[in-house]
């Protein structure tokens, strides 16, 4: 059966189409299903840049940002020029990643028959260590940390090949449009990190389900330092993700527990030399005016929600782990957040 189907290939800025579009573009005109247009974002835009992916992508549609509105508001961009087109599906693909022939049919296939599914997100593997995984679907850690299931792990085959997921990451997941216009797009408050954590979430609270579809693979040519160098954003995005989409009684049973983390998080950057950044963070939740907004976005996510708190809960985590660091203090604080996770799951009944 035919679909009607968009591609976004994630935003260009600076150097990332001369160092990756080519070898993304390629795997795309080696997909078995070819029923597909390809859109293109230009973040802070110049002639140099445009022309280039003109070259390089003669048949996407390619929309110049005049400035930088990072990940979330460039694939904003994109998405409200498929809406308005009416296609059945987007596939949304980080610009450094390299698309299997068949993975545009599969991840189309598991739509079909999982029609309540609207998110799938393909398999994803590093490139050029291709044995090894990236993401088979990513977690959600119960004070907001999101990260990769089986990072750095050879890949077995061992697992269902169709499975629930707390989130899709959004280096290669396949959305429903119709689910888009119920539950919106990326927060553009966000910018950039836990923008698809946020969503998957919000997938959920809307009666739907986030799935990873293990035989569609990408290979993605992920570096873990290129996204730990952004601590604002990760550690600021986590607690407006949790503030937006928990029950407010939720909030109020792991509050203990976020402030211990909030501790924590102290003396990890004061040790890694980010404590700037942590106090931006501070800096942010003590403005009035953000307070507004979020507590506005919140408002409408929890009016419209259907499935209960201990369905959100199911899917959550009490464990916290970031392969690459390794350290011995999540190794410590992880026994003490999977036992308070686990007592505040069984007090949650709403």
């Amino acid at each position: 059966m035919t679909k009607s189907l968009a591609v976004i290939i994630s935003p260009n800025y600076q150097d990332y189409a001369k160092m990756f579009l080519a070898d993304c573009l390629q795997s795309l005109e080696k997909q078995t299903f070819q029923d597909f247009d390809i859109f293109l974002i230009d973040n802070e835009t110049s002639d140099e840049s445009y022309s280039l992916l003109q070259t390089l992508a003669p048949r996407a549609q390619i929309i110049r940002c005049a400035d930088n509105k990072g990940f979330a508001g460039g694939n904003n961009l994109a998405l409200k020029e498929i809406l308005k087109a009416d296609y059945q599906f987007v596939f949304l693909v980080n610009m450094d990643t390299v698309i299997d022939p068949d993975c545009l049919h599969l991840l189309l296939k598991a739509a079909d028959l999982n029609t309540q599914a609207g998110a799938l997100q393909a398999r994803l593997m590093l490139h050029p260590q291709t044995e090894l995984v990236n993401s088979l679907g990513n977690e959600t850690h119960f004070l907001g940390f999101g990260y990769a299931k089986g990072y750095l792990e050879k890949y077995t085959g061992l697992e269902n090949n169709t499975s629930q997921i707390a989130y899709p990451s959004g280096a290669a997941v396949l959305l429903r449009t119709d689910v888009l216009r119920k539950v919106g797009l990326f927060d553009e408050e966000m910018w950039m990190y836990n923008e698809d954590q946020d969503l998957g979430w919000r997938i959920w609270l809307a009666g739907y389900r986030c799935l990873v579809v293990l035989d569609a693979i990408v290979y993605h040519k992920y570096e873990f330092n290129r996204s730990i160098q952004k601590y604002y954003w990760m550690d600021r995005n986590r607690i407006i993700t949790i503030i937006k989409n928990y029950h407010w009684l939720t909030l109020l049973l792991i509050l203990p527990a976020f402030m211990v983390m909030e501790i924590g998080l102290t003396v990890f950057s004061l040790e890694s030399g980010w404590f700037k950044d942590k106090l931006k963070v501070w800096k942010y939740f003590l403005s009035k005016q953000n307070w507004k907004l979020l507590l506005q976005k919140r408002r409408q996510i929890q009016s419209s929600r259907i499935i209960s708190e201990r369905k959100i809960a199911s899917l959550v985590t009490g464990k916290i782990w970031y392969q690459e660091i390794g350290s011995w203090k999540l190794r410590v604080a992880n026994p003490f957040f999977q036992l308070y996770w686990w007592f505040v799951k069984k007090v949650i009944i709403w």
